[in-house]
């Protein structure tokens, strides 16, 4: 049998007390990262609105994955974008970007992921690429492959360094064995549905992650309804850093002049138009904590008993 462990979520909310809330899984004490994923947002179905005034990001890409809704994209690099279900939207941050994201329809559901960037990459131009993904029929269900491989589908999609992301929807009452990557360590989140993972219950917005080494696992549905799973994978992230509200960096003395450097308005995250929200004209960065921030060191690629 595999081994598993499983990450717990929190609430938080996004952009303020009375913003939309989410229910945050990485990063996790636990599991700061699943290959060089280093946060999970899960949120919806809400009828309450995004509006995520601008706001800067390094050293990161952003994943945004939807499965009920519409949001508005805008950012320093003259991109604008309406995201819908089926598209994949990733957000090269890189040396330093600023964007807004409001959302245009009623109701959203979906998920939002980061990826560390590498050292060697992390100052690369800011960019944004839109992927319009195929759904794969299964005997049990359907999928969306928009990262790496799995069920016989390859994502041509490029990444800095190796990952999977994948939606999985099951049919009730039926069970999929994944074939997974050896050299990667995976993560599966529960959207929705009642779902266990190697013959354990996982709760919605709950992560049960297995290590490398590992070669399968068994997804199971067991409700009479439908159920959704989001499937993240890569290769152990080997390298230190720092992340801070929406920065990463190498060390603290980087965020502190990162954090600097936007309450300036400095050019290295640009300016756009395009923001229709209700929210200031840019989103003021919070205190630095009052200790100074060390690295997150990677953690042992394998499933802990607990």
């Amino acid at each position: 049998m595999t081994a598993i462990e499983t990450i717990s979520s929190r609430e938080v909310p996004l952009g303020g007390p009375r913003a939309m809330r989410v229910m945050r899984t990485l990063p996790h004490k636990q599991r700061p990262t699943i290959g060089a994923w280093c946060f999970a947002d899960h949120y919806g179905p809400d009828e309450l609105r995004m509006d995520v005034p601008p706001h800067p990001h390094t050293g990161l890409q952003t994943v945004s994955w939807l499965f009920e809704g519409e949001i508005k994209h805008d950012d320093a690099g003259d991109n604008h974008a309406l995201v819908h279900p089926g598209d994949l939207v990733i957000m090269t941050a890189g040396h330093g970007i600023s964007h807004s994201e409001v959302s245009v329809s009623k109701r959203l559901h979906g998920v939002q992921l980061w990826t560390v960037l590498p050292l060697e990459h992390r100052d690369t131009e800011r960019r944004l690429d839109v992927y319009q993904v195929p759904r794969t029929e299964l005997d049990c269900g359907y999928a969306y492959v928009y990262l790496g491989s799995l069920l016989g589908q390859v994502s041509p999609v490029k990444t800095f360094t190796p990952l999977l992301g994948a939606e999985i929807v099951l049919n009730p009452g039926t069970t999929l064995r994944l074939e997974l990557n050896p050299e990667f360590e995976h993560g599966v989140l529960l959207d929705n549905g009642q779902v266990e993972v190697e013959g354990v219950r996982i709760e919605p917005s709950e992560i049960v992650y297995a290590g490398i080494g590992e070669h399968s696992l068994q997804v199971r549905n067991t409700s009479k309804t439908t159920a959704r799973v989001v499937v993240l994978g890569g290769e152990p992230f080997q390298e230190e850093f720092v992340m801070w509200w929406n920065f990463i960096g190498r060390s603290h003395e980087e965020i502190e002049r990162f954090r600097q450097q936007w309450q300036s308005q400095d050019e290295r995250f640009g300016s756009f138009e395009g923001y229709e929200g209700t929210g200031p004209a840019w989103l003021p960065a919070p205190a630095l904590p009052n200790a100074a921030m060390r690295p997150r060191k990677p953690r042992e690629p394998h499933a802990q008993e607990r």
